[in-house]
């Protein structure tokens, strides 16, 4: 029998960059839950219809919708033919986002402002049209994606850590804004994750797979499906009391000053 605190039935889920990657993992803890899935996609309408595809074989409810979530006139549209197509959504999860890994001194002022723009302003702008109908509807959940670089920096990701450590502050302040309004507003912070964007560097010897497996307490990268605990809590019942917390999932990298390499 399905927990009444996790269970997710009858919910709908926005998740925005839904088509890939960790998006598409916590999309499918979601639908497990018993969500209907309302999946974003940008990049192009095939690869859109083949994470809907993937969701459907899965025995899952998806719906699919290709926006850019800078564009508020493309966003307000995209809310009102998923409202008519669906219905109202009671999760969102704002996970779209970019990195440019270039060093601040090098990079142009337009890659900056394309980060900051997709990561930062990007949650924004999906956030309030969506926030409005909770509002009116009584209630609702927004997860934002933050980062282990809302709280750290590192080398070439300055744009990036902007951003989410931005995000991190953004989160707290929608939650400060909206709680009485019975919407709870938190942030979901990924660590390092076995995923095919890192898959070239994960293998023994790479020296970045070996800083990672060494700086991570729990000594390996996390699996994607590893978010989907936090992100199924986050958006049910069980969470209706928390607002404004930045959960890291991160195996306890944030927890440790490290250990030196000969341990």
């Amino acid at each position: 029998m399905t927990n009444p605190l996790f269970d997710l039935r009858g919910k709908r889920a926005l998740i925005t960059g839904g088509t890939h990657g960790l998006g598409m993992a916590m999309a499918c803890g979601l639908g497990a839950a018993g969500a209907t899935l309302l999946i974003n996609g940008h990049s192009s309408q095939e690869k859109l219809d083949q994470a809907v595809e993937y969701y459907r074989g899965k025995g899952f409810q998806a719906h699919g919708y290709l926006f850019d979530v800078t564009d508020e006139a493309a966003v307000e549209a995209a809310v009102i033919k998923m409202e008519t197509e669906v219905g109202l959504i009671d999760i969102l999860v704002n996970n779209a986002g970019i990195i440019k890994r270039i060093p601040l001194l090098e990079m142009k002022l337009e890659e900056w402002e394309q980060v900051i723009k997709t990561d930062l302003t990007g949650v924004f702008v999906m956030t309030r049209p969506v926030v409005r109908r909770m509002i009116a509807n009584g209630g609702g959940k927004v997860i934002n994606v933050c980062s282990m670089m809302s709280e750290l920096g590192r080398n070439s990701v300055g744009a990036y850590a902007a951003a989410k450590g931005g995000l991190k502050m953004l989160t707290r302040n929608m939650a400060t804004e909206w709680a009485k309004d019975n919407i709870q507003v938190n942030g979901i912070g990924p660590g390092y994750f076995a995923t095919s964007q890192t898959e070239e560097i994960r293998v023994d010897g790479h020296p970045f797979n070996d800083f990672i497996v060494n700086r991570t307490p729990a000594g390996k990268w996390g699996d994607p499906d590893d978010l989907q605990g936090t992100i199924v809590f986050l958006s049910s019942k069980a969470s209706d009391f928390i607002a404004g917390q930045i959960v890291y999932v991160d195996g306890g990298i944030l927890a440790t000053i490290g250990k030196p390499s000969n341990e």
